[in-house]
């Protein structure tokens, strides 16, 4: 028998998180949002797995993977007795990024769902912090203009060297090659 004794589950595992969210009134609360029970968490599960799935395999752009009803089911469960405050208190948009907070909690694990609560993208998409994000916009900016600058040798739309000209002036462009 492998020798070590495990330490109990609540040693380091979390009870819920809290999160602070500005309600409609403008204050910041902080929310507890409770560690769902095991049906809660297996039907979290079903659900987003399910709803990968038919993204990755093809589900068909007109339509949702999750209709309304099951996206607020969704919600309702990964929220547990904080649903009804946060909808009653919250806009819709910080309503569903702490839903989706806590789905990322439930299915994955605290960082991810922290990545996602600071930059609102699924991870593995969002860049990890400010100067990343920067760096990254930067980069696709110059790349976008230098694949759409022509350089210097190719304005008149011919090869460098080539004998033939443009008409120019009867605006027919280059003459064919």
């Amino acid at each position: 028998m492998a020798g070590g004794v495990f330490e109990a589950l609540d040693d380091f595992l979390s009870d819920g998180l809290d999160l602070p969210v500005k309600g409609a009134d403008g204050v910041v609360r902080e929310y507890h949002i409770a560690d769902p029970s095991a049906e809660a968490g297996i039907k979290i599960e079903r659900i987003t797995s399910l709803a990968a799935r038919l993204a990755a395999g093809g589900a068909r752009p007109d339509q949702p993977v999750l209709d309304d009803e099951a996206e607020l089911d969704l919600y309702r469960l990964c929220l547990g007795d904080a649903y009804d405050m946060l909808r009653a208190e919250t806009s819709w948009s910080m309503f569903k990024h702490v839903s989706l907070t806590v789905m990322f909690w439930v299915t994955t694990d605290e960082d991810t769902a922290l990545q996602y609560w600071r930059t609102g993208e699924a991870p593995g998409k969002a860049a990890r912090n400010r100067a990343e994000r920067r760096q990254m916009s930067r980069g696709s900016s110059a790349k976008a203009a230098a694949n759409a600058t022509q350089s210097p040798a190719s304005t008149s739309g011919t090869r460098a060297g080539s004998q033939h000209r443009s008409r120019g002036a009867r605006g027919r462009g280059p003459r064919p090659i």
